[in-house]
């Protein structure tokens, strides 16, 4: 038989040769082009009136509805793991058609805003949800025609006094959640009016009417029944997404949101790309929950896959990312850069 002659392709000596850069530790970190820093991520934590000790969520292992208390001892590992801020939710014992304990200054999240900031001041970003659907005891995100359909205009009049509370209990930044059209300018005009010139503002711009929401609504034990989908976006869309953000910083935003994260990096992309204030991303409780749900059963490697699915946001162009990991992964990346 005779041998075959065709030469065995040998890379030329001085030619590209990609792996060079993936040799060592060292060597990829160094050629590493997205890097995650503490300060990047934002913890979202909820709050419950009434709670006497910490309550489990069981679709989210690891994430609580907190007391008053334990809230502020979260507040402060925040700010020891050197995160960027938190991001509060309330649950209150009591709702009802117009989400009057968002504004009541005694409500559960108003107080809880005073507490963080009380306990770490200007150390942490604290953040506050700015939305009626936790309050309100259809659970929708605004108040409701007598059809039952959400009325914007009627809802942006709550969002202003919402964002008035939350400003005088301390908030630093103000997180309009409820995609309502026009709720920037209303908000940042009222905050304005009353002197809370350096409240920010940051516009859940392209939000989803998404079905990885699911273990969020335990946490805030909603009382939603039917959807969101005629105020949220269509998952379908993504040029539009572009047209809610340019709207959002026309009005006033300080900074612009893509959520969820994971199932919409396209559109985080796009936002990065185009957008002249910071962008967030929501790692949100379903993407949460799916990892966690993985790794109990020992199908993927909990740590890697929390630290990858983080990196992607960044790398898709988000400037700070909300992660129910925040913590956790900020002393893994403390860890790993001593």
């Amino acid at each position: 038989m005779t041998q075959s002659t065709t030469p065995r392709a040998v890379p030329t000596p001085g030619r590209t040769r990609l792996r060079r850069l993936r040799q060592s530790p060292a060597m990829r970190r160094l050629a590493a082009e997205t890097r995650v820093h503490p300060a990047e991520l934002v913890l979202p934590a909820f709050v419950k009136e009434g709670l006497a000790e910490p309550r489990p969520i069981t679709s989210m292992p690891g994430v609580l509805q907190h007391t008053r208390d334990s809230l502020r001892r979260a507040a402060v590992e925040a700010a020891e793991a050197g995160l960027g801020g938190v991001m509060l939710f309330g649950v209150p014992e009591r709702r009802d058609a117009t989400g009057t304990g968002a504004t009541d200054p005694d409500g559960i999240l108003n107080l809880a805003i005073a507490d963080v900031v009380a306990e770490v001041g200007d150390a942490l970003v604290v953040q506050a949800d700015l939305c009626l659907d936790e309050f309100t005891d259809h659970g929708h995100c605004g108040v409701l025609t007598a059809s039952g359909a959400v009325d914007n205009d009627a809802t942006l009049v709550r969002y202003a006094e919402m964002a008035l509370a939350q400003a005088r209990a301390g908030a630093h930044l103000v997180g309009l959640s409820g995609m309502m059209d026009g709720q920037v300018a209303v908000v940042r005009d009222a905050l304005d009016g009353e002197g809370f010139l350096d409240t920010a503002v940051l516009a859940y711009a392209a939000k989803y009417a998404s079905a990885f929401y699911g273990p969020f609504r335990e946490a805030v034990e909603s009382t939603l029944e039917g959807d969101r989908r005629t105020y949220q976006m269509d998952p379908a869309n993504r040029r539009e997404a572009a047209r809610e953000v340019m709207v959002d910083i026309a009005e006033g935003a300080d900074v612009v949101m893509v959520k969820p994260a994971l199932a919409y990096l396209d559109v985080l992309a796009d936002v990065a790309a185009m957008s002249t204030v910071p962008v967030a991303a929501y790692q949100v409780s379903g993407e949460y929950a799916m990892v966690e749900a993985a790794a109990a059963n020992g199908w993927i490697d909990r740590r890697r896959a929390v630290t990858e699915s983080v990196l992607s946001i960044r790398r898709a162009g988000a400037d700070h990312v909300l992660t129910y990991w925040a913590v956790e992964l900020a002393g893994w990346l403390q860890e790993e850069n001593r």
